[in-house]
């Protein structure tokens, strides 16, 4: 039987059934030599060999229960993060098949693990080459097209082409630059410097950013929020994430529209909302807007790469956030961020 392959299960039933063998012997014997009051003392031997068998068992499931309580500890740890942890099996039988099982599943974890973290610098590295040598032919063509615009003076079609032009190399630089970011986060390479930071400025810096642009396209830009709202974050990649929030809604407005930025702090949490009153992202969409290079088909006719979104996403959760869309066709978008505020223990 394979449930008598573990030794300590041999020996618990080899000692019980050692007890039965004894007090039956002692019974048998009290009965033969017909010993005065023998019933009595057969009762007390069937006590005795009782009290035996309930304290092996005690000692055995005692044991067995501080067997799982260190295998319930190591897979604590494991989950904590110490990926250098096993759980001894140095014994036969059913539990320790298990507990074996268990370590070569941590084993092929650990090696997915340090697969999927070497395919990630390979790809961080990959597109940071590949960037680094976009840059100077890019900053050549920006050259280029800068001199032609110079000497096209006077000719309509040569200065549309060349503006046509430097918004497509802009378009280039943006992708290239965004890739980078993400493929950073991704590998985990970027270290956060986060310190509490007043929301009312971060948004102020973002709105003058855009201010320009938005004045051009006929469209508002208001902000609504307590002055005194701070935030523990990296203030330059939350300024990335609303930004790109920000560009999404101007991208998707007409002239007159309005986009907004609103910010509150609750007991445990600070939202950020970026809402407008533009074109709404269709229902089959709201589902994948978060993925990179997602581009809807109702959206051809405005600019975009569709890694923005994707970036915002990925800054807010290196922060420990999260981000949600409601949106209704033809009536506008709304983006909430909620950041949890640590709590002090």
């Amino acid at each position: 039987m394979k449930i008598l392959v573990n030794r300590k299960i041999k020996w618990l039933f080899g000692g019980i059934l050692l007890c039965v063998l004894f007090f039956t012997l002692i019974a048998a014997l009290l009965m033969v030599f017909e010993v005065r009051n023998a019933a009595v003392y057969t009762i007390a031997c069937f006590l005795l060999m009782s009290a035996a068998i309930l304290a092996l068992l005690f000692g055995y499931f005692r044991q067995q229960h501080k067997i799982m309580e260190n295998a319930i500890l190591q897979i604590k740890e494991y989950i904590s993060g110490n990926k250098e942890v096993t759980i001894e099996c140095n014994d036969e039988g059913e539990l320790y098949r298990l507990f074996h099982e268990v370590n070569s599943l941590v084993a092929i974890l650990n090696a997915h693990a340090d697969n999927e973290k070497s395919a990630k610098k390979f790809l961080k590295n990959t597109i940071s080459d590949i960037s680094h040598q976009l840059k100077t032919p890019l900053a050549a063509l920006n050259i280029y097209i800068g001199l032609i615009q110079g000497e096209a003076e006077g000719q309509g079609a040569v200065q549309e082409f060349s503006r046509l032009s430097e918004q497509e190399l802009d378009r280039i630089e943006g992708l290239v630059q965004n890739l980078l970011k993400i493929t950073k986060l991704d590998a985990g390479t970027i270290v956060l410097d986060k310190s509490p930071e007043n929301v009312s400025e971060i948004v102020e810096s973002v709105k003058k950013h855009f201010l320009f642009r938005a004045g051009q396209e006929g469209k508002e830009i208001c902000l609504s929020g307590n002055g005194e709202t701070t935030l523990l974050c990296d203030r330059s990649w939350i300024m990335e994430a609303i930004s790109n929030l920000v560009k999404n809604a101007l991208d998707h407005t007409k002239k007159g529209d309005s986009v907004c930025i609103e910010w509150k702090s609750f007991a445990s949490v600070v939202q950020i909302t970026v809402k407008d009153n533009g074109l709404g992202i269709c229902p089959e969409d709201l589902h994948h807007i978060f993925k990179r290079f997602y581009r809807s088909r109702f959206s051809k006719d405005t600019q975009g790469i569709g890694l923005g979104l994707s970036l915002t996403k990925a800054i807010v959760e290196a922060h420990n956030g999260t981000i949600e869309v409601d949106s209704t066709l033809g009536m506008g978008t709304s983006f909430t961020i909620n950041f949890l505020i640590p709590t002090k223990l």
